[in-house]
Order: C-alpha cells, then structure tokens, then sequence
C-alpha cells in the first residue's frame, strides 16, 4: 500500500512541474502587463494554481454532469492571454472577469450542442490539430532552453549546456530502466537538473523565502465584475476555439486509454471546463482549457491511471494554499525546464502524427488539409506580426498559430469532406478518412 502511493504520488506530482511552469506564466504576463502590485500578482499566481487543481479534479471526476474521466490536466490557456491584456488596458481587470464568466456559462449552456459537432473533427482535423498544438510549443521549449526570452543571461553556454544534459539524462533513463524509474524519468530529470544548476549558481531561493505559509482564496478580489459586449464576445470566442483545441486532446488520450470517446463524454468534458472557466471569473483567476504537456508526460510515462491525475490535482489545489511550499517548484531553472519540454512537447507531436497515420494520405483533399493546418499554425508561430493590421475582432483569430491552424483545418474539412445532405453518424464521419 505504501509503495503503490510513493508511487502514484511522485507520478502526481511529476505532473505538477510539467504544467507548472507554463501555469503560472500566463498570470505573470498578464499581471504584468496590467500593472498589478506585488501582492496583487502573488494572490494572482496562488489563485491560478488552485484554480488549476480545482478545474483539474472536476474534469477528471466523472458523474452525470460534467467531467469526462480522462487522464486529462487543466491549465489556464494561452490563448486568452492576449485577449485579457486587451481588454484590461481598454476596460479594466474588472471587464476582463466580467467577461470570463460570461463566457464560461455560455460553455456550459452550448456543451452539449458543441459535442454533436464532432462530425467536423474527423482524424485528419484532429491529428492536424494536435500536431500542430506540439509544434507551436516548441518554440517555448527553445526559448526555456537558452534561459527564457528576455533573460540577461539567454543563449549562455551554462543555460544550453544545463537544458541539453537534462534532456540527456532523461533518454538515458528512458532507454536504460524500466518500470517505475522509467515513468518518472522527467521528474527525475528535472530534480537532478536542478541539483546540477545549484552547484553551478543558478538556483535562487529568495521567491522562497517571500513567499507566505497560507493563502486564502477571496472571490472578487480585484472588485465586482463588469460587462462589456465587447469582453464578452472576445472571451467566448477564445472559449469557443479552447474546446476546439481540447476535443484533440480528448481524442489523443482516448487513443492513448484505447477508450472511445462520444458525443456525451464529450459534452460533460466541455460541461466541465465550462465551469472550471466561472470558478476563474469568480475567484479572479483564468479560462482553463486541457494542457498538451501532459499529454505528452503520459506517452513518455506509460502511465494512464486516472489516480494519478487527482493526484496531481490535489497537489496543485495545495500549492495554491500554501504558496511557500509551491515557491520550491519556481527554483527549477528555466533552462532545466527546457529540456524536459523538448521531450514532452515532441511527444505531443508525435500523437499527432500516429493519430494522421489512420487517414487516407492517397487523397488529395487530405494532403490539403494536413498541408495547409500545419502550414497556417507554424507560419503564425514564426511571423506573429503577419495580421496586426487586421480588425482587432478578426485579429483574435489569427494571432496564434494554434486557433488558425485548427480553423483552418476544420474549414477545409467542412468544404471537402462535409457535403450537404448527406447524413452521417457522426462515427461514420469520424472513421470515413480512416485508413
């Protein structure tokens, strides 16, 4: 009994500082961005990590209403980043909640609707999608790797050595244990990463040191919610496409689990990042959507238990109580994460590409799909500033390389594969490019 919870609690908590790092950056930048004092921005990374395990727990929990039982990790979502930048700068923090909640109830309202337009999610949108959400990773992979964008020290010869041995040691363990080694080589990886970093200088404790022993959620910290039409179309749009990006992860993890996913498990899987979504709003933290990371953990792990993701959720719901005990996670260096991201997020690629190995490559229109999906994600990805002279509501849609991509390909599946009146199972619809 003891070794079974050692081991699912340090799968858990390998978990953790998969997403970790990615959680907590999206309340750093925005907070950042709108100005916010040292205490406000504190409450706002404590809140974004509980808020993550409770979005967690309620996605993995499933019942008759909401969650959809997959080993499945949620996250604040990138996407919305630049969106609630947006509408703070013009209206405020408070339009920027206002606007979150709003949108989170009109997930919740639409799920099951949504779930029956999985006839557009065939596997040649789907692994497109998926592929994509890997490739446009990468680049923060690389960016963790010399240091992170902007640091004095990027590109250093000791940033690039430190991520690259990290990686190393990681295949190393990959390819010479087996078993429960084996499954936790990035948590691994990361801790000896660290040690290695702290010999060299690179490990700092002061965010430890600062931190507070407990920190207590309060709703509507940052004042009552406001609403702007504005906000609100902008935040359910963002909403709209994170469950486009989160039905490729359902259908990875469901190839992943050998479980099939339908069009109820995917309504309760939306049902609930609807309400991850206004738990956020009310406790002024993030939209949450599923995070790629750790899909990628749990091909490199091998490990698909449910167990260990409530786990992980309960863990973040901790750290966001206890602030001085998550601060331990921030001395990872970011170049060690790095490191381990170039496995997990090049893991996230790979699915995608077995999940497009199930479609007809002889056919053109697929060529198509596939090319011109991952054509439009990568190109956004590298030239970010092709479509700032765009309306700003058009502009939402093409800023990141992953909503583009994935609308690109769902569009071209709509004008080549989903002809007018024909009717189709939405499996049929689903298998019709299997191979």
């Amino acid at each position: 009994m003891n070794k079974n919870f050692f081991k699912t609690t340090s799968l858990g908590i390998q978990h953790v500082l998969a997403m970790y790092a990615g959680a907590i950056i999206v309340p750093i930048i925005v907070g950042g961005a709108l100005g916010l004092t040292g205490a406000q921005l504190t409450y706002l990374v404590s809140i974004d990590i509980l808020m993550c395990g409770v979005a967690t727990l309620l996605q993995v929990w499933k019942n008759r209403f909401f969650g959809i039982g997959l080993p499945v990790v949620l996250g604040c979502t990138f996407t919305a980043v630049a969106p609630m930048i947006a509408i703070g700068g013009k209206h405020g923090i408070s339009a920027i909640y206002g606007a979150i909640l709003v949108s989170g109830l009109v997930v919740m309202l639409i799920s099951t609707i949504f779930s029956k337009l999985v006839k557009f999610f065939p596997p040649v949108v789907t692994g497109s999608v998926v592929t994509i959400i890997g490739i446009t990773l990468i680049p923060v992979a690389m960016n963790n790797i010399a240091g992170g964008e902007g640091s004095s020290d990027y590109g250093s010869l000791a940033n690039i050595s430190l991520a690259f041995s990290t990686l190393l040691f990681i295949l190393l363990l990959y390819r010479f244990t087996k078993g429960f080694v084996r499954s936790i080589s990035i948590l691994i990886g990361l801790l000896a990463g660290t040690i290695v970093a702290y010999f060299m200088g690179m490990v700092d404790f002061t965010e430890v040191a600062e931190a507070s022993w407990l920190h207590i959620p309060a709703p509507f910290y940052f004042g009552l919610p406001t609403f702007e039409w504005s906000a609100i179309l902008t935040m359910t749009i963002v909403a709209i496409i994170s469950l486009v990006e989160s039905s490729g992860v359902y259908f990875v993890l469901g190839e992943i689990t050998d479980r099939k996913i339908s069009e109820k498990d995917l309504a309760k899987g939306y049902r609930a990042e609807g309400l991850a979504i206004v738990l956020g709003g009310l406790f002024n933290a993030f939209p949450y959507t599923t995070y790629s990371q750790n899909v990628g953990l749990i091909q490199l792990s091998g490990v698909k238990r449910t167990s260990v993701i409530y786990t992980a959720g309960v863990f973040l719901v901790i750290l966001g109580l206890v602030p001085k005990i998550g601060a331990f996670t921030t001395v990872i260096p970011t170049s060690v994460l790095g490191g381990a991201m170039v496995a997990m997020f090049g893991m996230v690629i790979a699915a995608g590409i077995k999940m497009l190995s199930r479609i007809d490559f002889n056919s053109q229109e697929n060529l198509l799909i596939v090319a011109c999906s991952i054509g439009m994600g990568l190109g956004v990805t590298t030239v970010p500033a092709i479509f700032d002279n765009l309306p700003e509501g058009i502009h939402i849609l093409t800023s990141n390389g992953i909503v583009i991509g994935s609308l690109t390909a769902i569009v071209l599946n709509v004008i080549f594969h989903i002809k007018p009146g024909r009717k189709k199972s939405s499996h049929a619809l689903h298998e019709q490019q299997a191979s």
